[in-house]
């Protein structure tokens, strides 16, 4: 590592591996953080610069209409996902950090389960990892369901790039695709599901910082509702090292840019974050992500009595429960993972 006026750049002897493996971490953050920008540009260039490809995205545009509400439905086919979630390109990515997925307890492969993810850190690099590929061996890990992350809605409404979420196995966030994927058996040969939601969504990102893990779950108790509606399993999965892979520009409660950021995220559902990374050639400053482990912790069922009905105190109930059995699964596994682990706590914030 050789460090010039402050900047430490990578060695020149660097394995063409590890070139291959910060190669995929720079793909992922540009596709996810200006794929909805790139799908449009990519299709109204097409629509309006070419004299004939106009008409195969016309074409799409009918296919759109049609295939609209399959992310309502449980997403793709398995059969047409699978070629995405092997590819070298993901076992590249998964490698970098690398990531890992670890389970505490053997889950029934008959039962549908809503999988509770903590924290959502800049980019969910782990659940992605995890969940949204088949590299770590989740299908292995947990035979007979089929994984299917949530993710926000509108990424299924732009040209193009909705196919690569598609291709990753995602569905909406909706209410209609949740009750969905938790009142319904999947296609064979799965036997249950394993719905994996992010409960802290965009807004937890902008509380991402390394070292710490802030968590917004005290309010958030839809995910309560709708699994006491169904009666299904709430499942807590910890990615230890998540908040660790990027930094940000980091503005209190209160501040200018804090308000900023969320009303920015209210207008398009993404939290404007001013991460702090890495470079393809350098460590110092970039929007690569660190190569730092990320952990992927499942722990163990958390049964939920059929209510279709809930009422609030019930609601509130089971929230309750849930939060104990979260922090119990972080408290036994952070020594592990962590650094000075007895200084570091889960911190519940509104």
């Amino acid at each position: 590592m050789t460090k010039i006026l402050g900047v430490e750049f990578a060695p020149l002897n660097v394995p063409l591996r590890r070139r291959l493996e910060t190669l995929s971490a720079a793909i992922w953050i540009v596709w996810l953080g200006f794929g909805d920008f790139i799908g449009w540009s990519i299709t109204a260039y097409l629509l309006f610069r070419t004299e004939i490809l106009r008409y195969f995205i016309l074409l799409y545009f009918v296919w759109m209409y049609y295939d609209w509400d399959t992310c309502n439905k449980g997403g793709r086919n398995a059969r047409w996902i699978s070629w995405l979630r092997n590819c070298a390109w993901l076992h590249y990515f998964c490698n970098y950090f690398p990531l890992k997925l670890v389970k505490t307890t053997d889950l029934d492969p008959t039962k549908n389960y809503l999988f509770c993810s903590f924290p959502h850190g800049i980019l969910s690099t782990g659940i992605f990892g995890a969940f949204g590929s088949d590299v770590l061996g989740c299908r292995e890990l947990f035979p007979g369901l089929d994984f299917r992350v949530v993710i926000l809605d509108q990424h299924f409404r732009i040209p193009l790039f909705r196919e690569y979420v598609y291709s990753s196995g995602t569905v909406s966030s909706s209410a209609e695709s949740l009750n969905y994927l938790l009142s319904s058996k999947p296609q064979e040969p799965y036997t249950g599901r394993g719905t994996v939601l992010i409960v802290g969504g965009a807004s937890e990102s902008l509380e991402c910082k390394p070292g710490t893990y802030r968590i917004l779950v005290k309010r958030r108790k839809g995910f309560v509702k709708i699994a006491l509606k169904h009666g299904r399993p709430l499942v807590p999965v910890f990615s230890f090292g998540e908040t660790d892979v990027y930094d940000q520009v980091y503005g209190p409660d209160g501040s200018f840019l804090k308000k900023a950021q969320h009303f920015i995220r209210k207008k398009i559902g993404i939290a404007p974050v001013l991460l702090m990374g890495r470079g393809f050639f350098q460590y110092s400053f970039g929007i690569i992500a660190h190569r730092k482990p990320i952990n992927v912790v499942v722990g163990g069922p958390m049964e939920l009595p059929k209510i279709p009905e809930p009422t609030a105190e019930q609601v509130n109930e089971y929230h309750e429960k849930f939060i104990e059995h979260l922090n119990d699964l972080f408290e036994a596994h952070k020594h592990k993972y962590i650094k000075n682990a007895d200084s570091v706590y889960l911190e519940l914030i509104s």
